[in-house]
């Protein structure tokens, strides 16, 4: 097994890099945190120009389609600058939802506008605090109207539509549950933002009050489907998690080398030489499980679940490792508003919950050894 990536695959990286150390520093992150937009309409316009929008999608269907493993690298360096743009929403969850199970149609349809960024896309599961699961789905499809209510739906406020899944009795073969796809920009939508730690990533609330839909795919097992769309995703957010992990590791080091206490460098100090190794730790051994699961996901491999919730869970522990310790290093100027700790801080807590907490990715870890019961 080669766990490497390209050299086509790191110039990619390396191009999405230079760009956003330009256009995406942290003062845009600040912009989105303080309330002045709900995320950077140039940073994104940028992403769309470059094509990133259309990294796995097929040719044939507009995308640029040099595959997976240049999509993890691109995820890896949005997450190490705290991009605040709607792209994990609409290309890892919505753009692979349609890839996965559209229709021929569907896929026609949708992907190139998903390709070149006419639209923006997102996935509505959650309709409690709790763990979504197959049976705690009440939105419902009545002939081609959907009705019903959708919790923490990320980027909902800026997506022009979202893949939902909703009861539909009757229509499957082996579920109640279908897959549909709803206009947000539908008079029956009613869009409610919802305050979270991290407000630079839109989370809403939304309102289906009989809204027009298409039923995604043909014959879909719609939660399957969802667990394959999370697996996947899951791998693209841990890519995530360890850029940010990262740039907090890189901020922790740089002022434990320039802040000086009792006349030399607080970075010789036993105490945070201890904790800076332990977060240079958590960070490759994240890395290296990143790294396998890119593969799986590249090779369509069986072991695409055990690899997205190994890296899940060791991605989530050392993004919150590295963020939290970052704050530690800095002392009490890690504390306040100046410094750009806590940003690092609140994306490495949004990105936690994103497709359930950690427990759920330890248990679905647990649950995909070979060995497991």
């Amino acid at each position: 097994m080669n766990f490497d990536f390209s050299q086509d695959e790191k110039m990619i990286r390396d191009q999405v890099s230079k760009f956003l150390d330009q256009q995406s520093d942290t003062k845009v992150m600040r912009s989105a945190v303080d309330g002045d937009t709900s995320y950077s309409a140039d940073v994104w316009k940028g992403l769309v120009d470059m094509g990133l929008t259309g990294t796995a999608i097929p040719e044939a269907y507009g995308g640029v389609g040099v595959g997976y493993p240049a999509l993890c690298l691109i995820a890896e360096q949005l997450g190490a600058h705290l991009t605040p743009t709607p792209f994990s929403s609409s290309v890892y969850l919505a753009t692979e939802a349609i890839i996965g199970f559209g229709t021929e149609a569907q896929k026609e349809t949708w992907l190139p506008k998903l390709a070149n960024g006419e639209i923006i896309g997102t996935i509505a599961i959650v309709e409690t605090v709790e763990e979504a699961t197959e049976t705690s789905i009440q939105a419902s499809i009545t002939g081609d109207t959907l009705t019903g209510r959708k919790l923490i739906v990320p980027d909902g406020g800026i997506a022009d539509f979202a893949v939902v899944i909703a009861k539909s009795p009757g229509t499957m073969a082996n579920s109640s549950l279908s897959l549909c796809i709803a206009d947000l920009q539908h008079e029956s939508v009613t869009r409610t933002p919802i305050e979270t730690i991290d407000p630079s990533k839109n989370s809403t609330t939304i309102d289906f009050q009989q809204t027009p839909i298409e039923i995604l795919g043909d014959q879909v097992d719609a939660w399957s489907a969802v667990r394959r769309i999370y697996d996947r995703a899951a791998i693209l957010f841990a890519f995530e998690q360890i850029g940010g992990a990262q740039s907090a590791l890189d901020m922790a080091v740089e002022y434990a080398k320039e802040r000086f206490a009792f006349g030399r460098p607080i970075g010789s100090f036993q105490g945070l030489k201890h904790m800076m190794a332990d977060m240079y730790v958590a960070l490759k051994l994240a890395e290296s499980n990143c790294y396998y699961a890119a593969w799986a996901l590249a090779t369509e491999s069986e072991e695409l679940p055990l690899a997205a919730a190994t890296a899940r869970v060791s991605a989530t522990q050392a993004f919150q490792l590295c963020s939290r310790d970052n704050i530690q290093v800095h002392g009490g100027m890690g504390f306040t508003w100046e410094f750009d700790c806590h940003l690092y801080y609140r994306r490495s807590n949004y990105l936690t919950l994103q497709l359930g907490g950690l427990a759920t990715w330890e248990d679905k870890l647990v649950s995909s050894l070979p060995d497991a019961a």
